[in-house]
């Protein structure tokens, strides 16, 4: 069983930046591709971005393209999603999630909150 982490999640001012992390329990696991997506209250759950594990493609919602950058580091298992010039409808919690290499688990992890608020 795998778990994911996220962290980094807060408050900040329109036009900042925060720094989200996603790390797995398990340091031996290797994902097919990572994701991460946000929902807000109210609202269904929005894709923001994905990268692949072995290769690192990466792909965004067009929401976030030019402000998002997800990354991984494979030596920790942790995948990244550095967001810039927030916004308050980027307020969200935000979730990753990890789908195994045979494409029959996805793994999810609690959530982080952000707000983007003056």
């Amino acid at each position: 069983q795998v778990q994911l982490k996220e962290s980094g999640g807060g408050l900040v001012q329109p036009g900042g930046s925060l720094r989200l992390s996603c790390t797995a329990s398990n340091p031996t696991f290797e994902p097919y591709t990572t994701r991460w997506f946000r929902q807000a209250p109210g609202k269904e759950r929005e894709f923001v971005a994905s990268i692949s594990w072995v290769i690192g493609t990466t792909l965004y919602a067009d929401s976030v393209q030019g402000r998002f950058t997800i990354s991984r580091d494979t030596t920790n298992n942790t995948v990244f999603l550095q967001m810039s010039n927030l916004q308050p409808e980027d307020s969200a919690v935000y979730h990753c999630a990890a789908r195994s290499t045979d494409g029959q688990n996805d793994y999810w992890g609690h959530g982080t909150q952000v707000t983007v608020s003056s």
